[in-house]
């Protein structure tokens, strides 16, 4: 199960960087077009929209070169690992890529809505150009071309030319076609809505993306959009000329202007990119070669489906996750799940709830198989890819550290408080952190089932080695019906919890935070605590808001650090 904090946003500087780059791509170019003799020409028949279309087109050329990047999993891996300023807190800002990915995506829209405006009123402009009614200069302009000896810079030669037809019939009306319908299709399909209702949908439709880049690398090859050559400018003086366009070629200063399109230089944008993006792939298919081994299937009531796994030299930390492919459902599809192991088990593990058609067809697959496997080769074959992102260890760098999780949310806490465990009984090991709070929302009494088990192992560990007060835990349940209600009642002065099983009883409806805070900074005076936190944004940003009323403003004084994970 992957879990994301919702409202997790990038960093103001990485926003405005990027967006500075584009203003100024932008500004620049609209300038230069704006400005620049060689289109003067172009600018008497399209006027401003052709310095629209340009820089929009380099900017859609500049997030085109982007996008790819924030989705290269391994190279963002490959750079966490091999920079030094790329480890701990800012490590943690390359796991916002999806973030970036989404930004520059609203990029792309918004250069390719400006881009295509612009050069539709450029196809009314140059169609105008061509009738009766067209200005001297301007119908003069289209004339050329006409006569041997000239270039032209009208690309619609008549003013019979249907602009639809000459739209489907150029490179660039083609490849901008198949350019406009591939970005509506994914763009559309990559809303919360459609992913939530089918994943599928949304993968498969993402993938047309090479569609988008072969139409984009061809899209100026047509070279509909024409300037005065180098050449041509050394010998025709445009300031002079254009006053003077009757006499071109009776005026010595005024021969006949030549012209020609511009260089494509989209695939010079992409090109890297496409590299990258193409040994990202080479490398998951070689990965995808790779055998995993099945130890353990657990199918829980609660419709959550528990994977044990090995594979050879595979390290992982808590907080990472890893994509599973299993081709007997699927040979194209990978899906993200966080890992719930400890790095100091012998195996790798993940929990899986079946929310979609692929992980119904996966708990399908393995729901029926028992608990301990004896023919694991009886079983679908899984492939892994991974792991990825970054460890989550600021929690050990607190003394203090505040874990809260809501539903399947409290994944990347399975991991990791089982890493603390292991820590903690390690005698050679020495932590800094003294003190865990964890906070787990729910509303399906039946989900507390796999997570409970750990709770109780590690309860019972605990107390074991004396330290059963380093772990503080707080299950709270949001929905309960009637028949449930009376059970809790009836068995409410037992020892252990009647719906965990655990010794802490569980709570009934949602944290009161304030006072949860107050308590937590009466317990730690002068402590730095750490604030983690799984779940929808709403929760985020109550916590948010919380370690900003609850610091204190002495700084011997307890402060709250909301630490914003993306799992």
């Amino acid at each position: 199960m992957r879990c994301w904090v919702l409202n997790e946003s990038l960093p103001a500087t990485v926003v405005l960087l990027w967006l500075g780059v584009n203003v100024y791509l932008f500004v620049d170019t609209f300038r230069w077009y704006e400005e620049a003799e060689s289109f003067l020409y172009t600018r008497i028949i399209l006027g401003s929209t052709l310095a629209w279309a340009r820089a929009s087109a380099l900017c859609l050329n500049f997030n085109c070169m982007l996008i790819l990047l924030p989705i290269s999993r391994n190279l963002i891996s490959f750079v966490r690992g091999t920079s030094t300023c790329c480890r701990g807190p800012w490590g943690r800002q390359l796991d916002k890529n999806l973030k970036f990915h989404k930004l520059v995506a609203y990029g792309i829209v918004v250069s390719a809505a400006i881009h295509i405006v612009a050069h539709l009123f450029n196809l009314e402009r140059y169609h105008f150009s061509q009738s009766e009614e067209a200005p001297g200069l301007p119908a003069a302009l289209s004339k050329l071309g006409n006569s041997p000896n000239e270039s032209y810079l009208n690309p619609i030669r008549t003013s019979s030319t249907n602009t639809i037809t000459e739209l489907l019939t150029t490179i660039a009306g083609i490849t901008g076609l198949a350019l406009s319908l591939t970005l509506i299709l994914i763009v559309t399909s990559s809303t919360e809505s459609i992913r939530q209702v089918s994943y599928e949908l949304f993968w498969y439709t993402h993938h047309i993306f090479i569609i988008f880049f072969i139409s984009l690398a061809l899209h100026g090859a047509g070279r509909i959009v024409r300037g005065q050559t180098p050449e041509s400018l050394l010998l025709h003086n445009v300031t002079f000329c254009r006053h003077h366009y009757a006499k071109w070629q009776t005026v010595a200063l005024c021969p006949i202007p030549q012209f020609s399109g511009k260089e494509p230089s989209a695939w010079k944008w992409v090109l890297g990119p496409v590299v990258l993006y193409s040994c990202e792939r080479i490398i998951r298919f070689w990965r995808f070669q790779q055998e995993v081994v099945i130890t353990k299937v657990i199918s829980h009531p609660s419709g959550v489906l528990e994977i044990h796994m090995q594979k050879r030299d595979f390290r992982m930390a808590p907080g990472q996750y890893v994509l599973i492919q299993c081709p007997a459902i699927s040979k194209l599809e990978w899906h993200p799940f966080t890992l719930t192991s400890a790095p100091q088990e012998d195996f790798f593990s993940v929990h899986i709830r079946a929310a979609g058609d692929w992980t119904r067809a996966l708990c399908e697959a393995f729901g029926d198989q028992g608990r301990d496997l004896q023919q694991p080769h009886t079983l679908p074959r899984l492939a892994v890819d991974g792991p990825f992102g970054a460890a989550l260890t600021d929690v050990f760098h607190y003394p203090v550290s505040m874990c809260v999780a809501a539903g399947i949310g409290v994944t990347p806490f399975a991991a990791l408080l089982k890493s603390i465990w292991y820590k903690c009984c390690a005698p050679q090991c020495q932590l800094k952190l003294s003190k865990v709070y964890f906070y787990w929302i729910c509303r399906d009494s039946r989900a507390f089932e796999w997570f409970a088990d750990l709770l109780l192992s590690l309860e019972t560990q605990m107390s074991e080695h004396g330290k059963i007060h380093f772990l503080s835990y707080h299950i709270f349940l949001t929905s309960w019906d009637e028949d449930q209600a009376i059970h809790i009642a009836l068995h409410w002065d037992e020892n252990v919890d009647v719906i965990t099983g655990l010794k802490q009883k569980t709570f009934y409806g949602r944290p009161n935070w304030d006072n949860e805070f107050k308590q937590i900074a009466y317990n730690h005076p002068s402590s730095s605590i750490g604030v983690f936190c799984c779940g929808p944004s709403a929760l985020s940003k109550t916590l948010q808001r919380m370690c900003r009323l609850y610091s204190s403003a002495d700084p011997r004084g307890v402060h709250f650090y909301y630490n914003k994970e993306s799992f």
